[in-house]
C-alpha cells in the first residue's frame, strides 16, 4: 500500500494540462471488440484503470501496441472466446467495473458476453439492471449465476427494437448502443445519457460506418449494419480533472493556468465554479484561474442557501461533488451539497471535519458546509482515500492545511489520475510518495 505525505500551506504557479478523459477511454476502448479491422486511439490516460482493461482485452486477444505516449492500437481479429470463462478474466474483469462495458461489443459480434460483478469505487449500489434490460429487449437471453455471482447473455443475432431505459445511464446506454450496432433492424434509445464521452463513442462508431442519429441527445436511433471497420480516434481532455484543477486553485488561492481544458465540452461546470465566487479567465481553450485570497459563495435569488446537486448531463456530474465540497470549507458563505446518485460518496467529509471543517452530514445524500472564509485554514491529518474522486478532494485539502498530511491507500488516486505528484510538485506541490 502506498501513501502520499503533503506539506500543506505552498502556492502553486504554473500550467497544468488534462489528461485524456478517463471514463471515454474506458468506453472507446471496449468498442474496439466490435470489428477484426485495426482502430488507433490516442490522448489515452494510462492510468490504472484503463492500464487494467487494455490488458483485459490483451489476454481476450486482441493485438495491441503501444505506438507512444498515450496512443495504442487494438486489433481484435482472433478473440478467444473460451477466456471469458477462465479464472483469470473473472479476477481482472471482478476488479474493474468498466470491464461491464465489453459485454456489448462481444454480444454483438460473438453472441455471448459473461462479466463477473464487477469492482470499483464503493459508493453505494450501481444496479446493473439498465445493461442487462437492455440486452434482453434486444434478444438477448439473461441467465446470472449466483455462486459465481456472474452475468451471461447470449444471442444469435441481437433484433432492433423501442426501449425507454429506466435511468439515463451513462455505461449502460454506452453498452447498448455498441451492442445495437451490429443489429438487426433499427433501435430506439430513449432516456439515453448524452454526456460529451458518450457522444465521443458515438462519433467514433460512426467514423467505422455505424448509423447513429441523434448524437447529444437523450434519443438515438441506431440503424444496425452488418460490420465495422477501423478508425482512428482522439480522447477529449478529462472534465473531471479540469473541475480538480479548478478546486485546487481555489483552495490554495494560487495561479494555474489548465491548457487545452475542451472548454466547448464543459458544459455547466465553469459557472458552477463562477457560483463559488472562482474567477475563470477564458483564453482561448485555456482556462486562468488567477490567485484569490477570498471567494464568495452566492445565494439564490431568493435569498435562501444555495443547493448544488449531481444531475445527469447536462447536468452537473456527480464525479465533481467531492470537490465543490471541500473548495466550500474555505468559502465565504454556505452550501447544501445533494448527491442524489449515490449513497456513501458523502462519507468522506469526516475526514475533513476531523481538518476542521464546518459540516453537517444531512443523511447519506446531503451535506451542509459553513464556509470558514480562510479565516481559519484546515489543519492536516492522517486519512485515507475511499474512492477516486474523494480521494483527490481530500489530496486538495491536504495542500491547502497548515501542516504536514498523510494519506494511505493512494492506488486509489492513481487509478484515475496520472503521475498527480509529480504534475503537482512541478508547479510549487511538495507530496511524497511513499
Amino acid at each position: 500500500m502506498a501513501r502520499f505525505i503533503i506539506e500543506g500551506g505552498c502556492r502553486l504557479h504554473g500550467e497544468l494540462s488534462p489528461q485524456g478523459a478517463k471514463n471515454e477511454a474506458l468506453q472507446v476502448i471496449c468498442a474496439t471488440l466490435l470489428t477484426s479491422r485495426e482502430i488507433t486511439i490516442s490522448n489515452i490516460p494510462e492510468i490504472s484503470d484503463v492500464l487494467k482493461l487494455i490488458e483485459i482485452l490483451r489476454n481476450l486477444g486482441t493485438k495491441i501496441e503501444r505506438i507512444g505516449k498515450g496512443t495504442f492500437s487494438f486489433q481484435s481479429d482472433h478473440i478467444d472466446i473460451d477466456h471469458l470463462k477462465s479464472p483469470q478474466f473473472f479476477s481482472q474483469a471482478g476488479s474493474l467495473r468498466g470491464s461491464l462495458m465489453i459485454v456489448g461489443p462481444m454480444l454483438a459480434r460473438f453472441g455471448i458476453g459473461i462479466i463477473p460483478q464487477p469492482g470499483g469505487d464503493k459508493i453505494g449500489r450501481r444496479r446493473l439492471d439498465t445493461h442487462f434490460r437492455g440486452f434482453e429487449a434486444l434478444g438477448a437471453k439473461f441467465t446470472y449465476d449466483i455462486l459465481e455471482s456472474s452475468y451471461r447473455v447470449e444471442a444469435k443475432q441481437l433484433k432492433g427494437c423501442y426501449m425507454l431505459l429506466d435511468e439515463a445511464s451513462v455505461t449502460g446506454t454506452a453498452n447498448l448502443v455498441m451492442a445495437a450496432t451490429l443489429a438487426d433492424g433499427i433501435t430506439t434509445i430513449y432516456n439515453a445519457a448524452c454526456e460529451p464521452y458518450l457522444q465521443q463513442l458515438c462519433k467514433m462508431l460512426i467514423s467505422m460506418g455505424a448509423k447513429i442519429q441523434g448524437v447529444g441527445s437523450n434519443l438515438l436511433t441506431i440503424t444496425g449494419v452488418t460490420s465495422l471497420t477501423g478508425c482512428t480516434h482522439v480522447l477529449l481532455p478529462d472534465m473531471i480533472e479540469v473541475g480538480s484543477f479548478i478546486g485546487l486553485a481555489a483552495m490554495t488561492a494560487s495561479d494555474i493556468t489548465i491548457k487545452n481544458v475542451g472548454f466547448d465540452q464543459l458544459g455547466i461546470i465553469p459557472e458552477s465554479f463562477r457560483r463559488f465566487g472562482i474567477d475563470l479567465i477564458r483564453k482561448g481553450d485555456d482556462l486562468h484561474i488567477p490567485a484569490q485570497e477570498h471567494y464568495e459563495i452566492e445565494s439564490f435569488i431568493d435569498g435562501s442557501i444555495l443547493t448544488v446537486a449531481d444531475a445527469p448531463w447536462p447536468g452537473l456530474t456527480p464525479d465533481l461533488l467531492s470537490i465543490f465540497l471541500v473548495i466550500a470549507t474555505q468559502a465565504k458563505g454556505s452550501v447544501l451539497i445533494h448527491q442524489k446518485m449515490f449513497e456513501s460518496r458523502l462519507f468522506f467529509v469526516d475526514r475533513l471535519i476531523e481538518m476542521g471543517a464546518q459540516i453537517i452530514l444531512c443523511d447519506p445524500h446531503r451535506a451542509t458546509v459553513i464556509g470558514l472564509d480562510k479565516s481559519h485554514p484546515l489543519r492536516g491529518t492522517r486519512m485515507s482515500s475511499p474512492d477516486i474522486r474523494a480521494g483527490v478532494a481530500l489530496l486538495i485539502a491536504a495542500l491547502s492545511a497548515k501542516g504536514k498530511s498523510t494519506i494511505d491507500y493512494i492506488e486509489q488516486i492513481d487509478r484515475g489520475y496520472e503521475n498527480i505528484d509529480l504534475r503537482l510538485n512541478a508547479i510549487g506541490a511538495r507530496i511524497t510518495r511513499e
